[in-house]
């Protein structure tokens, strides 16, 4: 009688160790999603406070691929303006993500 419940306790503390297992690589991938978005933001951000010491009518070179396009200041501006806003908003919605798993561990409750 004892050996049928002890395969059931084994089985569902297998399945149980395998959740734990998948679900922190997803936090672990989340985390380092998140890292790899601020330092985005902060690399935009930073490009732009430099940018912005620039007369207005300068035209600056933007890499695309092996090339470079020739762009005013106000067209750099706005792309990395929209970059910070995009990233913002991939952080936000991966914090969601990880206040939303309902088996996340306790040290990721406080995002």
């Amino acid at each position: 009688m004892a050996a049928p419940v002890d395969l059931e306790l084994k089985k569902a503390f297998t399945e149980l160790q395998a959740k734990v297992i998948d679900t922190q690589q997803k936090v672990k991938l989340a985390d380092i999603q998140i890292e790899q978005l601020n330092r985005t933001k902060k690399h935009a951000h930073l490009t732009d406070t430099e940018i912005m010491t620039l007369v207005d009518e300068t035209n600056m070179y933007e890499g695309v691929g092996r090339m470079f396009i020739l762009q005013s200041k106000e067209a750099i501006h706005n792309q990395l303006l929209e970059k910070q806003k995009i990233a913002e908003e991939k952080i936000k919605e991966l914090e969601d993500t990880l206040r939303g798993w309902p088996d996340s561990p306790p040290w990721n409750t406080s995002l």
